[in-house]
């Protein structure tokens, strides 16, 4: 089943808005998990889950920018 273009606008500003604060606070507390590990460590840590949130969500925001292609015809 494929999202209309207004459904995956709506779901990319949710996404932006409230999943990735709420994904970025889960991020700072895994990282709090550890005492206080060597900065490559803790570096490397956020990059990885500074990507991961993404890969899902790729499909969810292409697109989204351009005009509704289901829109009629001016």
């Amino acid at each position: 089943m494929t999202l209309s273009w207004k459904a995956r606008r709506r779901w990319a500003l949710f996404a932006l808005v409230v999943a990735l604060p709420l994904y970025i606070i889960v991020a700072l507390n895994v990282v709090m998990l550890f005492e206080r590990p060597p900065f490559l460590l803790e570096l490397l840590i956020y990059v990885v889950l500074g990507l991961i949130w993404a890969f899902p969500l790729k499909r969810l925001f292409k697109g989204i920018s351009q005009p509704d292609p289901d829109a009629p015809k001016e």
